[in-house]
């Protein structure tokens, strides 16, 4: 770490020289050599050239993980050879690691690496992860001599090779834990908050970052899927290694044009909050003896901040000064600064709203697995040869975001500014809450599709024909995949912009991995739903709800079930997002 100017003031790892000290500059960054960006040179570091680079990184990364994740339930339960419900428990748990892992990612981001060098580093984890998984796909299986070249079950692939494509794969979390999360948040940063034409870019940013993610997925949703299906596994998982390897380069393209958030705070931000916690534990039996604490707060916490300064009162406790209190008390350290506790109230306030996202994202994890085998066992034809691959449906949530997000930023926010005053549009809980409520639709489509399938299959005589085409067409499909593409327009950009704007400044990629923990704990939330419920109904001889025959099984009972949890979470979700205090009135 290095210093200068003032004795207070730390360089975060994200850039490597000292600054200048000055007026008229923008707050809290600097650029490449160290130096703080005047406000007469925003316009030469940061902004939208500097995103650009982020987002086409971002867009390599986001080939290869699709390239990987989309198919991944095809490829155990073909050439691993794993029933359909131990295949959907690994792909839940798999992607639950790799959305929890983000946390420890950006840990390391905003108290040590800093967010570039974070990114660069766990770039190359991911493309060595990946490389691995395409070796371990070539790799001859004696158990199973043709699972690289087709998707026939195989008895039984070799050990060797289940233990070296699972170690690659979940090499492949490790990386992404650190790029998903830093390279959002690093994207971000290249917006001054605080200057009103950027702080619109800002919000606009999350919108046409996800649409840059959109353009991508639809690539590997439509052409890697078919190079897996149709030609070759080995080919198709390559391929996503190709594409990542771009990812640092066009990464470091942009150092020179970057903006480096500069760290003010010599105390590590996290460990600044669960001091907060600590502390007021030890003073809980302790009452302050004078009024001095909330004359504190009302005199430095800033207007605009003070709405919620009286909720978690007890968090107040770790104000107390008691190096002046007896020793009998058994506590005697120095309390925590009222910037503290109002940070750890803010991280507090994020609880409810995190947990009441949960079940969206149960939801969300249904389109990699059960819509895919539901799928593949419909008429995918098109014209007389053509038939598309099931993962490849999932081109289709892409799709409608490609669709319907230039719509959201031009159209439907100005318009709905008009009226509500907000800048954007309506508020961020309230565009959650929208998101939530159609995939709360979703899931009735869904079932109601999925009833259609099962008694077409039975007035077919299909019922015990597993491997037999249900002639029904695919596209019935499409309905609950445009809502899902709507949903995320509405709820996955909202819940990145949430979490990156609500979290204490110093946890930006904090926030951003936050966001993805909702998906990681949903992964692991719907593999245990599915485990539980493949028990409960598999007893007495009965077929369970997951048979591998889907001709046998109910997977419309479980939409129903997720649609009936989906609409009890909303409104969860509705009382406590009218509690909320937003950490900035502009961001309301």
């Amino acid at each position: 770490m290095a210093g200068g100017g003032s004795s207070n003031v730390e360089i975060s790892y994200d850039q490597p020289l000292l600054l200048n000290s000055g007026s008229g500059f923008i707050e809290g960054v600097v650029d490449y050599r160290g130096e703080k960006v005047s406000n007469t040179n925003r316009y030469k570091f940061g902004g939208w050239r500097s995103a650009s680079f982020i987002i086409g990184a971002e867009m390599g990364e986001t080939v290869a993980n699709y390239g990987i994740a989309s198919n991944l339930i095809n490829y155990l339960t073909g050439p691993l050879g794993q029933s359909t419900v131990s295949a959907a428990a690994n792909v839940n748990v798999w992607a639950g690691v790799m959305w929890i892992l983000p946390l420890f990612g950006a840990f390391v981001a905003d108290s040590y690496l800093g967010r570039f060098r974070t990114v660069f580093f766990s770039s190359l984890i991911y493309v060595l992860g990946l490389g691995l998984i395409t070796t371990s796909v070539v790799l001859p299986a004696h158990d199973c001599p043709n699972d690289t070249a087709n998707n026939t079950p195989c008895s039984s692939a070799s050990s060797f090779k289940v233990i070296f494509f699972f170690t690659s794969l979940y090499l492949v979390a490790v990386g992404k834990a650190g790029f998903k999360p830093c390279a959002e948040a690093f994207g971000a940063d290249q917006f001054d908050g605080q200057n009103p034409e950027e702080a619109e870019s800002k919000s606009s940013f999350f919108n046409w970052w996800y649409f840059g993610l959109c353009i991508s997925s639809t690539f590997s949703l439509l052409i890697l899927t078919y190079v897996q299906d149709n030609l070759n596994w080995g080919l198709g998982f390559g391929i996503p290694c190709i594409s990542m390897s771009f990812a640092p380069v066009a990464f470091l393209l942009g150092r020179k044009t970057y903006r480096y958030s500069l760290k003010e705070d010599k105390q590590n931000p996290l460990l600044a909050i669960a001091q907060v916690f600590i502390t007021a534990a030890k003073n809980w039996r302790i009452t302050s003896s004078s009024d001095t604490t909330q004359l504190e707060e009302d005199s430095v916490i800033p207007h605009h901040n003070r709405v919620g300064v009286h909720q978690f009162k007890f968090l107040d406790k770790a104000l107390i000064d008691t190096t002046s209190i007896s020793m009998e008390s058994r506590v005697n350290e120095k309390p925590c600064s009222i910037r503290q506790v109002e940070d750890a109230k803010v991280v507090l306030r994020l609880v409810p709203i995190w947990t009441t996202c949960l079940i969206y994202a149960v939801v969300v994890a249904q389109s990699t697995t059960f819509f895919t085998k539901q799928g593949s066992t419909m008429d995918r034809l098109i014209g007389s040869n053509i038939q598309i691959p099931p993962a490849s449906l999932q081109a289709l949530i892409s799709l409608s975001i490609i669709f319907f997000m230039p719509i959201y930023d031009r159209v439907f926010v100005p318009f709905a500014r008009n009226f509500t005053g907000e800048p954007n549009g309506i508020t961020m809980l309230q565009r959650l809450g929208c998101g939530m409520f159609l995939s709360t639709l979703a899931m009735v489509v869904a079932a109601v599709v999925e009833k259609k399938r099962l008694q077409t299959a039975v007035d077919f005589g299909l019922i015990d024909l597993p491997k037999g085409t249900v002639p029904m067409s695919v596209w019935w499909l499409i309905p609950q995949y445009l809502l899902l593409g709507l949903t995320e327009v509405l709820t996955m950009v909202g819940l990145q912009e949430f979490f990156y704007d609500q979290v204490p400044d110093g946890l930006r990629s904090m926030g951003v991995s936050i966001y993805l923990s909702i998906f990681g704990v949903g992964n692991f939330v719907s593999g245990f739903l599915i485990s539980v419920i493949e028990k409960v109904t598999s007893g007495c001889g009965r077929h369970s709800w997951f048979p591998d025959n889907l001709n046998r099984a109910h997977l419309d009972y479980f939409y129903w079930f997720l649609a009936g949890l989906s609409a009890v979470d909303l409104v969860a979700y509705l009382n406590f997002s009218s509690c909320y205090v937003y950490k900035r009135k502009a961001s309301a």
